[in-house]
C-alpha cells in the first residue's frame, strides 16, 4: 500500500499537476567547489565577519530602504538600467545608533555561471550555481540613487529586525542555489508558472514580505518594478535528477544532447565560436522548440513556444500586514 501511495506521488510530481516546482530547500549549505570561481570580482568582498547580521536593542527604531542599480554597474556603467536590468538589495538606518547597512543576495560566481554548466574536458558538467545574501557596514547612497533606486520603504523596530536576521540567516543557509530563469506557458497573468526565479529580486520580495509578517507596515505610495527573465513553454518534462541521467545505465543519447545544449554556452569562447554557438542556440530554442533546463539538480526538457525569451521589468506592489 505504502508503495502504491509513493508511486502515485511520485506520477503527480513528474505529470506536473502541481505547478510551480518548489524551489527546494536544504539542510545546510555545501562546500564550494574549488573549480568554480568569481572572476572580475569576489563574492561579499566586505561582509560582515562570517555574514552574520548585526543585533538591536528592541526599541531601535529602523528605516527600511529599497535599493536598485543596473546590472554589472561597475563594467558598464547606466548602460543596462536602459534595458531595465537591474540589481535589487535591501538598506537599513539604525536612527539610534546611526550605523547603516546593506544587505543583498546574489550569485557566488556570478550571472553567467549560475545560469548555464560548465563543459567539463571529460564530458561532464559543473554547476556553479550558489547564491548567497551578503550584508556589510553602510550604504553607498550614489551607486544606488545615481543610475537607480534608493527609497525608504517601511520602519521597523529592534526586536523586528533582529527576528528578521534570524529568518534570513535560515533563508540563506537553505536556499542555496540561484536561479535565473522564469519559466511560464506564456506572457501575463494568463500564463501557468512553471518554475519561478530565485534570485536578487525574489530574496528581496520574500524579504519585505517576511517583515510584514513581524508586523512591518510598507509605504503603499511607493511603486517598485522588478526585473525577470522569462522561458516560454508547454508543460515541462522531466527527465530525471542529474545523478540518474549521467550515472550507470543512463541513456547516452540524451546525454550527448544535453551536452552539446551546453556546449553553445561556454563563457571561455572566442568571437568567432560564441558567434557560431549564438546560432546553435537559436536553432535549438527556435527551430527546434526546445531547452534543457535545471533546477533543484534535475534536468528538464521545456518544449519551447513563441516568444521563446522575455526580459519584463514589471511592478510587484509592496507587502500588506
Amino acid at each position: 500500500m505504502q508503495s502504491m501511495i509513493f508511486l502515485l506521488l511520485f506520477l503527480v510530481y513528474v505529470n506536473g499537476d502541481t505547478w510551480p516546482v518548489a524551489y527546494k530547500r536544504y539542510e545546510s549549505r555545501p562546500t564550494t567547489n574549488p573549480y568554480c570561481r568569481a572572476g572580475v570580482l569576489p563574492f561579499c568582498p566586505t561582509g560582515r565577519e562570517s555574514n552574520t547580521m548585526p543585533k538591536f536593542n528592541a526599541t531601535d527604531r529602523i528605516e527600511v530602504f529599497a535599493l536598485k542599480a543596473p546590472v554589472w554597474e561597475f563594467k558598464f556603467g547606466k548602460l543596462l538600467a536602459d534595458f531595465n536590468i537591474m540589481h535589487d538589495a535591501i538598506g537599513f538606518k539604525n536612527l539610534n545608533t546611526g550605523l547603516n547597512y546593506t544587505m543583498e543576495w546574489y550569485e557566488l560566481f556570478q550571472l553567467f555561471n549560475c545560469t548555464f554548466a560548465h563543459l567539463l574536458p571529460n564530458n561532464t558538467l559543473k554547476w556553479c550555481n550558489q547564491g548567497a545574501s551578503c550584508i556589510y557596514d553602510g550604504i553607498n547612497d550614489i551607486h544606488w540613487s545615481q543610475n537607480g533606486t534608493l527609497v525608504k520603504v517601511a520602519e521597523i523596530t529592534g526586536e523586528m529586525f533582529n527576528d528578521f536576521g534570524n529568518w534570513s540567516e535560515w533563508d540563506n543557509n537553505t536556499g542555496i542555489y540561484y536561479e535565473t530563469w522564469t519559466v511560464a506557458s506564456e506572457p501575463g497573468e494568463a500564463g501557468e508558472l512553471w518554475f519561478a526565479p530565485n534570485d536578487c529580486a525574489s530574496f528581496v520580495l520574500r524579504a519585505f514580505q517576511k517583515m510584514a509578517d513581524l508586523g512591518a507596515q510598507f509605504n503603499q505610495s511607493v511603486h517598485l518594478n522588478y526585473t525577470k527573465i522569462f522561458l516560454f513553454s508547454e508543460e515541462p518534462i522531466h527527465l530525471g535528477p542529474a545523478s540518474v541521467i549521467f550515472g550507470p545505465g543512463a541513456n547516452q543519447t540524451l546525454i550527448e544532447d544535453i551536452l552539446l545544449f551546453y556546449s553553445h554556452f561556454q563563457s571561455h569562447q572566442d568571437v568567432g565560436h560564441l558567434l557560431e554557438s549564438l546560432l546553435q542556440v537559436y536553432m535549438e530554442v527556435v527551430a527546434e522548440h526546445r531547452f534543457y533546463f535545471f533546477y533543484n539538480f534535475e534536468y528538464w526538457l521545456l518544449p519551447m513556444v513563441s516568444p521563446y525569451v522575455r526580459l519584463t521589468y514589471d511592478e510587484i506592489p509592496l507587502p500588506t500586514t
